[in-house]
């Protein structure tokens, strides 16, 4: 997942000044100076909560400036004086912000939130000034007005035409009132994603789970009841076991424990999350669809989901909804055959129940190794932390020769946080590269990538190289033992450094180009196509080995988990399309009253016919990439659509070998270099050399595609009313 700037969620473990009467002057302020650190990372150690907001008062101070010497300028509007000075304004504000925003999301504390209700807002009220500037917006369109004349490359005619789209998109060509109401609803919505994800967080941390008998937790690995016992005695409840919503001990409790009710109360909690009580975020979603509705009518667009796929490569809701519903049937059909399957098993086993939602892992696990004998708990012993981070550098190195070099005195955030340098296969530098890989109670839930320092290369010769960070909650380690990680968390590892490749990689010249800045349903691909090298034979054989005995993976288990590899991809895929679905249905509202969220998300679920035993990947309550910003919302359907893409461009590395140097150097030039700089269809093009299908995704997916499709208008609700 990657995370824009503007996000919240996750104090901050550094030593923290005193909070006295007065503001820190310029010099003791670390944003306000040139940081003395190497690459320039920023000099954690030295930042205080006092530092964030009075930095960030004159960053906008400083940015208004640099607009304001724009819309001044009295030469004829073109790319260099225009674009280009637009792209390098905003410095120290970007500065302060990304360093807060990266902040805010793992080391939360109560500072931290009272700084974020004053920083976020003046950030979004800023950035609504600049892109309703109308000065400003002339100078733009004129430039965009002709363009043709200008002499421009490919890449700076696509700058000079996305900002002219995003100044449209955010309210240039509309009247002064309703810039005013425009203004007023994205303040109304930055205050919003900050409440929905206090609570988000503040739930998740309050669900506790204790167990006082050992006897209830058979079935459950040796690591995961040591981290439970660890857990209750900091809480200081020693001699019991703890267990929490956050996932390395929620998803071994739901695929491992015998003790049904011990699972039913875990899985409850978790649908359950942020639906009740204080932190109650359903009043919160019904504020957020009401603003967003507002917004999209006031932009020109028919709903929220029309202005959000406008500008990606789906174009339309339409679209996205088409390529869902492809795979929805196939998905649900293979639930099924799942169902049966641990159904049989159970009844085999004399269990006496018909099997539910939270039945759904620990039977799946069963059926698993009855099926293939194939023991997740054996196969985590070949997959400690360190292992698999040698395994996704030693990936990077074979395809695009770069190499990690540890950096241990380097600035970091949190003890835990691992820094490293990037360099080419010339020995130059290319990045720095951070790790923050365990669960704390400061950190939110989930797994992201992100920057301290985007790239760019300025015509004068000036250039900036890539800080880009990866966040995960993995499995921690306990006593004498690693970080041992599932499946999941192997693949998730290997998703998020994708991510972070199309970061260090970048060669595009313009920052708004430059990384991830691409469409939002083609910045899942870097991520998503490496995934497939963390169970690739030829790479497993050279990271994975037992933790105890250092014994390299047998053939017997990686054959094995080619035959598992798609096991209970009906459920993994019907939870994830049924959630991308959900969330276009709620932006397709246009609501004039309230909505009843538990009930409007139950209808879609009927509409679909989603499976009983299956919950939306996300319930609304807790799906933070629809209502905890604006990065996923209408858009969590691009992990599919990426995924169209990934599996289909990943067939030509298994065709030519999955380190054949010239794909790797096609996928690296066309992609990852890349970043925004072209069309991305186009850039996937010249990878592949076609557009890519469905069928591919499918095949992956081990799902059967379904001949006759049933039409939209018999599956999906219409949403656009009330």
């Amino acid at each position: 997942m990657i995370k824009p700037i503007l996000t919240l969620a996750a104090c901050i473990v550094l030593p923290i000044a005193s909070h006295a009467a007065g503001s820190p002057t310029k010099g003791d302020n670390p944003f306000l100076q040139p940081y003395e650190t190497p690459y320039n990372i920023p000099p954690f150690e030295q930042i205080r909560y006092e530092h964030y907001l009075p930095a960030l008062e004159q960053g906008i101070e400083e940015y208004k400036a640099e607009i304001s010497a724009i819309v001044r300028n009295r030469a004829t509007p073109d790319f260099e004086n225009t674009i280009l000075a637009m792209e390098k304004a905003g410095r120290l504000l970007n500065r302060v912000m990304t360093v807060f925003s990266a902040l805010d999301e793992t080391e939360s504390c109560p500072e931290m939130v009272a700084i974020s209700e004053k920083a976020y807002p003046m950030y979004s009220q800023v950035n609504d000034e600049v892109m309703m500037n109308a000065g400003l917006f002339k100078k733009v369109k004129q430039v965009y007005d002709n363009r043709k004349k200008l002499k421009l490359d490919a890449q700076q005619m696509r700058a000079v035409e996305q900002a002219y789209k995003q100044f449209t998109r955010n309210g240039a060509l509309l009247s002064e009132q309703d810039k005013n109401e425009l203004k007023k609803i994205n303040t109304e919505l930055t205050d919003l994603f900050l409440l929905f994800n206090k609570n988000l967080l503040n739930d998740t941390n309050a669900f506790e789970l204790y167990v006082g008998n050992e006897s209830e937790l058979a079935g459950l690995p040796a690591s995961s009841v040591a981290q439970a016992a660890e857990a209750a005695s900091a809480a200081g409840k020693p001699g019991q076991w703890l267990f929490t919503l956050h996932a390395p001990s929620r998803l071994p409790l739901l695929q491992y424990a015998d003790n049904r009710a011990l699972r039913q109360k875990m899985y409850e909690g978790y649908i359950n999350l942020a639906s009740s009580g204080q932190y109650d975020n359903r009043p919160v979603i019904n504020r957020i669809l009401k603003a967003r509705a507002r917004k999209a009518q006031l932009l020109g667009f028919e709903n929220f989901a029309a202005y959000a796929t406008d500008n990606v490569m789906a174009k339309t809701p339409q679209a996205a909804e088409d390529l869902l519903l492809e795979i929805w049937r196939p998905a649900v059909n293979r639930v099924a055959d799942e169902v049966k399957e641990m159904q049989a098993l159970a009844d085999r086993e004399g269990a006496g129940i018909k099997i539910e939602p939270w039945d759904y892992y620990y039977y799946a696990e069963k059926v698993r190794r009855d099926k293939y004998n194939l023991d997740e708990d054996e196969v985590r012993a070949y997959f400690s932390l360190d292992n698999v981070r040698e395994g996704i550098f030693s990936m990077a190195q074979r395809l695009y020769g770069v190499t990690f070099t540890e950096l241990p005195d380097a600035p970091k955030y949190n003890p835990e946080v691992k820094v490293y340098e990037v360099k080419d296969e010339k020995g130059e530098h290319v990045a720095v590269f951070m790790t923050d890989y365990f669960p704390r109670a400061s950190k939110r839930q989930g797994a992201w990538m992100s920057e301290f320092q985007g790239a760019f290369r300025d015509p004068d010769g000036k250039s900036q190289r890539p800080i880009v960070f990866n966040v995960g909650n993995f499995s921690k380690p306990s006593g004498d033992m690693p970080a041992l990680l599932t499946l999941d968390e192997v693949e998730t590892m290997f998703h998020e450094f994708g991510h972070g490749l199309h970061g260090m990689l970048t060669q595009a010249k313009l920052r708004s180009q430059a990384g991830t800045n691409v469409d939002r349903d083609f910045v899942e691909l870097p991520s998503q196509i490496h995934e497939h090298w963390a169970l690739e034979p030829e790479l497993l054989k050279t990271y994975a080995r037992h933790y105890k005995t250092g014994e390299v993976i047998p053939d017997e288990l990686i054959s094995k988990l080619e035959a598992a590899s798609t096991h209970n991809q009906g459920f993994t895929t019907t939870e994830l399309v049924g959630a991308a679905l959900l969330d276009l249905q709620y932006g397709k509202l246009n609501p004039d009253g309230d909505t009843d969220v538990s009930a409007f998300e139950k209808g879609v679920a009927q509409s679909l016919g989603m499976p009983a035993e299956v919950q939306f990947r996300y319930r609304s309550p807790y799906f933070r990439h629809v209502f905890g910003s604006d990065g996923y919302a209408s858009g969590y359907y691009t992990y599919l659509w990426a995924e169209v893409l990934d599996t289909d461009g990943f067939e030509l590395f298994k065709e030519k070998g999955v380190f054949d140097p010239e794909t790797a150097r096609k996928f690296k030039e066309t992609v990852l270099e890349s970043g925004g700089s072209e069309d991305p269809m186009d850039l996937y093009v010249k990878f592949r050399g076609h557009r890519p299908s469905v069928d591919a995704l499918l095949r992956n997916r081990g799902l059967e595609p379904v001949k006759t499709p049933t039409p939209k208008s018999d599956v999906l609700p219409q949403a656009g009313g009330k």
